[in-house]
Parts: C-alpha cells; structure tokens; sequence
C-alpha cells in the first residue's frame, strides 16, 4: 500500500493548484516564444521572461509539460496524480541540471538562477499535487486510514 493520503479532504485545492502550476507553465512557455522569436533554438543570450532566463527550447518545452499538468488536470481519475509526480521529478531534474551548468557553455536552456529557484518550486508544487491528489473507493480510504493509526 502507498503511503499517500487516498481521499484527503483538501483534494480539490491540491487539483487546482496544479492546474495553476500547468497554466503558469504555458504562459510563462507563450511568453518566452514571443521575447525569443528569431533567436536560434538553444540561444545563449540575455532574454528573459518574467525575470528569468530562457530561450526558445525551454519556451517550447516549459508550453509541453504545461499542456501535460493541464491536461492530466482535466481528465482526473488519478491521471493527473501520476502526471503530477513524474513531471514532478522532471522539472527537479532539469533543475538540477540547469543549475550545474549555469555557467557554462553547456547551459542548454539559459537558465539563471532565478529559472532554477523557479522550477524546482514548480516541480516541488507539482509533487505535493502528486502526493494528496489521489482518489480512491472508501475501502481504501479506510485502508490507508487504519495504516496510518496503525503507524
């Protein structure tokens, strides 16, 4: 049995928090594609977007993982929990990495520190959806309930 919650009360507010977080994502993708447009692909510049560094291969990869937490958001049905959790753990990584090699010529997405603060947030808020968004039948509730007591 996972240790997640199953049914937890505030359910609804962790769903629409990351639907928020999605949304944020496209905008913040849409606004990069616009600041960025005629810049190459992976450029190394000063553009930013809401104050943090970014090109046009961020842009358009923040805009898909946007539409995936939006998308996994509607459908529900414990979609959007695993969505969550494993764009969760992506954008983690991919801060991770950014803030590795912000200072080099590897630095692929033009990251400045203020986009790693920013996505590591993002994906922090995207697990913590993840972790109390899931929905069950009231036998596991119950279940997960008499574990936790248990605990």
């Amino acid at each position: 049995m996972a240790h997640t919650p199953v049914n937890h009360p505030a359910r609804p507010i962790y769903r629409a928090i990351g639907g928020l977080t999605g949304l944020y994502l496209v905008v913040f993708g849409a606004l990069g594609i616009i600041e960025s447009a005629g810049n190459p692909f992976f450029a190394q510049d000063d553009t930013q977007v809401l104050g943090q560094g970014t090109n046009l291969g961020f842009s358009l990869l923040s805009i898909l993982l946007g539409v995936l937490v939006l998308a996994g958001t509607a459908l529900g049905r414990n979609i959007d929990v695993v969505i969550n959790q494993w764009l969760a753990y992506a954008l983690m990584v991919i801060s991770l990495g950014g803030l590795a090699f912000i200072r080099t010529d590897a630095n692929l997405f033009n990251f400045s520190i203020v986009t790693v603060m920013v996505i590591m947030v993002a994906g922090l808020v995207l697990l913590m959806c993840g972790m109390y968004g899931k929905v069950g039948s009231d036998e596991e509730r119950k279940a997960f309930e008499k574990a936790r007591l248990v605990l």
